[in-house]
């Protein structure tokens, strides 16, 4: 690992409609925290993160709530519109905190399973890359492409296919000028990676574990309850 900084970024002010719930996703009760405490202090506990900013829609009246206490420095601004508003919001905030080019770790607020383990594998995989990458699943299921009926229309090969996860690593300056021009140019970007991508650059996968769920619908909360405590032994 190179001696850049590395910091986190978590967009937190989406709304999480499909849960149904009554409150945003990540505020929801996880064993005995709310969704974003967990993830946030398992990325304050990783030792290579120095600090982590987070962007939470505005009047916000369950931020409030959280544990402010955690094991590195947590910076709040704004969140935007969209995702990418949100990230560039964060982004804009850390060119304030150092003078130096560091790589960013952006993770989903919804995401509480990452493990440090894969964290380290980007940290080591990605140090030399001049661009940076996303950690992500092979697909191994059967992919299908169906119609606007849900007929069947092909069987998709699924060498090469990947499940996007996060976190995802880039420096600062570089995802901070692709979110920025993409904004001008008023294309949508679902992820970061999407970002670098239109820029014309090509980040690279590292292979992580499924457990790193994103919280999106109720029963996704038992099975993160899960996924911690099997995960305990790891960290």
């Amino acid at each position: 690992m190179s001696n850049s900084e590395v910091w986190a970024v978590v967009p937190a002010a989406g709304i999480g409609s499909r849960m149904q719930a009554d409150r945003p996703k990540q505020y929801l009760q996880l064993d005995g925290k709310m969704v974003i405490e967990n993830t946030l202090q398992r990325l304050a506990l990783h030792p290579k993160i120095k600090g982590i900013v987070i962007s939470v829609a505005e009047n916000d009246p369950w931020w409030s709530q959280c544990s402010q206490d955690y094991d590195c420095p947590i910076h709040v601004v704004s969140g935007g519109a969209e995702r990418a508003d949100s990230v560039l919001n964060a982004l804009t905030k850390l060119t304030t905190l150092t003078d130096d080019d560091p790589w960013v770790l952006v993770h989903d607020a919804a995401r509480p399973c990452i493990r440090h383990g894969d964290i380290d594998a980007m940290l080591t995989s990605l140090s030399e890359h001049s661009v940076g990458g996303i950690l992500g699943i092979p697909v191994n299921d059967t992919v299908k492409r169906a119609n606007a009926q849900q007929e069947i229309t092909e069987t998709v090969s699924r060498q090469g296919l990947w499940r996007a996860s996060t976190p995802q690593m880039f420096h600062l300056q570089a995802l901070t000028n692709a979110l920025q021009t993409a904004k001008q140019q008023q294309l949508i970007v679902t992820d970061e990676a999407s970002a670098m991508e239109l820029a014309g650059l090509q980040p690279m996968m590292v292979e992580g574990h499924s457990d790193n769920i994103k919280i999106t619908l109720p029963q996704d909360l038992a099975l993160a309850s899960l996924y911690l405590q099997q995960q305990r032994e790891f960290l």
